[in-house]
């Protein structure tokens, strides 16, 4: 009976260690552009939504910058380059966005300070309903990873 009940509990062990953990939200490859006070600069990076519900990335918060707002990067019909504010970037569930140069970023409009390549800083992402994350930002040079 002892046998029988010590392997019941290892199997229920092993097979408890084997269960995938639940998954989140994650953001991955996190990275700013340097930029001089006053003047402005982005933040670039992945963002995984491991989760089985769709969400929405509403807003972002850091103290280096007076504002901090998304946009997207677009290609105008006469051939400028434009960035377009958004309200918010939608995450599906099980879904990847990636923030890029040229594309989705999150911009740091009126720096309070210069952002020197190995800087690192606080950036707070908002979503509709999951928790509020906050990340570690590497400043790099723009060149390095584009």
């Amino acid at each position: 009976m002892k046998r029988i009940l010590i392997f019941v509990l290892l199997s229920v062990m092993l097979l408890s260690a084997c269960a995938p953990a639940a998954k989140d939200v994650e953001a991955s490859d996190v990275w700013a552009r340097t930029g001089m006070a006053g003047g402005n600069s982005a933040v670039y990076m992945t963002l995984v939504n491991g989760t089985s519900a769709d969400d929405e990335l509403l807003s972002a918060s850091s103290d280096v910058a007076e504002a901090v707002e998304l946009h997207e990067s677009k290609m105008g019909e006469n051939g400028e380059m434009q960035m377009i504010p958004q309200a918010s970037i939608s995450l599906e569930a099980g879904a990847k966005v990636e923030f890029k140069p040229g594309g989705l970023h999150v911009m740091l409009i009126g720096l309070k300070q210069d952002l020197k390549a190995g800087d690192e800083f606080e950036l707070t992402l908002h979503f509709k309903d999951h928790a509020d994350i906050t990340l570690k930002v590497i400043v790099k040079e723009a060149a390095m990873d584009m």
